[in-house]
């Protein structure tokens, strides 16, 4: 696939670097010269120093012939100018960054596709929406629904507590007896394992789980968790993911949020009918015993600033909170927060570039998401007819080793794959896959 995209910033980059391995024509075209220069040196790909909004170059880029533009630079108005120009040039589908919900109203929506723009990707309300799922369920990690819900995929650590501790796959299954929950996959010391019946949970384990919504409760119990109910939490931080989240929540918690800047806070107060903006600096620890920090069950730290997200995530869980969650920015931060014992993070630029990824596939993708804190990605592909997947039962179509099936759904029903199960035609199957497989698991669904 020809693919042009315009924006060398974090998402962009990012964007590039897991193209890149895909064998994909890419081109990427920025002002910023040395930024390139850099990029050009470590992917394998072609740069142009240039603008996107410029006719000229675009032209350079050749993208009358591209399979597709992607616009993801900081400006909402050069992603939207540069992505109606492609289309006009040629360009076979646009995707355009914006970060003004306006657009995403569906008489505005449907106007700028009708001028050329197909997709429009939303970094911040990705992340709000990461944030409010995470706050829905307690007790695990990166909650994602598939499907309405019909099947869910969370991260969930092991505890020194839980009964399933040094216990292989195989064990545990025939321990429980139960196939309404699978594991796909186990962070272990910074590395990301497929596993097979013969591996091991160990304490510490950060566990990627399918399962229905009932059996949660049996998951969190088997790794020594326990359930509770979020009623109330903090946001620090009026940026456009906590003014999003807040907004969307304060109907249904007890909401306090902190904004540093007192402008914005006074602006903030007003927008909300019911939560409590507070203006001050979130990092002191005077402030937020005042606040009441230590009765919140929940911690939000949105602020620009990957540290302070971190450190006030950390001062949370000290203060006794039982749920944080940290915006970070820096990839190279990710590992370390959670290994020092950041419950949640989100990062836009994962998100943004998770969104994007899937219309770069030649399999027929619903969802997919680039697991922060892991090396891996969950698909929600389509099976069609005469699909290598639908050949025969899983354990006899030789599925690639370092990916997993975790479960399908077939019309309303969620099932939990297994060795026996055999994908039919016009089943969504749920696929837990390194990077390097991702190639193999398209064949299957072509």
């Amino acid at each position: 696939m020809k693919i042009v995209i315009a924006g060398a910033g974090a998402v962009g980059t990012h964007l590039a670097k897991m193209l890149s391995h895909q064998d994909h024509d890419i081109i990427l075209i920025d002002s910023d010269e040395e930024k390139l220069k850099l990029i050009d040196s470590h992917l394998d790909l072609l740069t142009i120093v240039g603008s996107s909004s410029s006719i000229n170059d675009l032209k350079e880029a050749n993208v009358k012939k591209a399979d597709l533009f992607i616009a993801v630079t900081q400006s909402e108005e050069i992603n939207i100018t540069s992505s109606l120009l492609a289309k006009n040039l040629g360009a076979k589908r646009t995707i355009a960054r914006i970060n003004n919900q306006e657009y995403l109203v569906p008489e505005n929506k449907e106007f700028l596709k009708s001028l050329g723009i197909d997709e429009f990707v939303f970094p911040e309300r990705l992340a709000a929406k990461e944030v409010i799922s995470y706050l829905s369920r307690s007790g695990t990690r990166q909650m994602y629904e598939f499907s309405g819900g019909k099947l869910l995929l969370y991260g969930i650590k092991i505890s020194s507590k839980s009964v399933i501790m040094d216990k292989t796959l195989a064990e545990v299954s025939q321990m429980t007896g139960d196939n309404d929950y699978r594991a796909v996959a186990i962070k272990r010391n910074g590395d990301t394992i497929i596993p097979r019946g013969h591996n091991r949970f160990m304490r510490g384990d950060l566990v990627f789980v399918i399962s229905k919504a009932e059996s949660i409760d049996r998951v969190m119990t088997l790794a020594g968790k326990q359930k509770y109910n979020i009623k109330k939490a903090m946001i620090l931080g009026g940026s456009r993911i906590g003014q999003k989240t807040c907004a969307e929540l304060e109907n249904t918690l007890d909401l306090k949020l902190i904004e540093i800047d007192k402008n914005k806070s006074i602006k903030l107060a007003d927008a909300f009918s019911k939560a409590l903006v507070i203006s001050g600096d979130g990092r002191d620890m005077d402030l937020l015993k005042e606040e009441g920090i230590h009765k919140m069950d929940a911690f939000v730290a949105v602020t620009g600033n990957s540290e302070t997200n971190i450190l006030a995530c950390l001062l949370a869980s000290k203060m006794g909170v039982k749920r944080t969650i940290a915006e970070v920015e820096n990839i190279d931060y990710i590992d370390l927060a959670d290994s020092i014992g950041v419950g949640a993070m989100i990062n836009k630029k994962l998100l943004a570039a998770s969104y994007i990824y899937r219309f770069t596939m030649d399999a027929d993708v619903q969802h997919c998401k680039w697991l922060t804190v892991s090396d891996a990605e969950v698909i929600e592909l389509v099976a069609h007819a005469d699909s290598k997947i639908t050949k025969g039962k899983l354990k006899d179509i030789d599925f690639p080793t370092d990916a997993n099936i975790g479960g399908i759904i077939r019309g309303d029903q969620g099932i939990i794959a297994m060795g026996d199960t055999q994908i039919q035609e016009g089943d969504n199957v749920v696929v837990f896959t390194m990077p390097s497989a991702i190639k193999k698991v398209e064949k299957f669904f072509k």
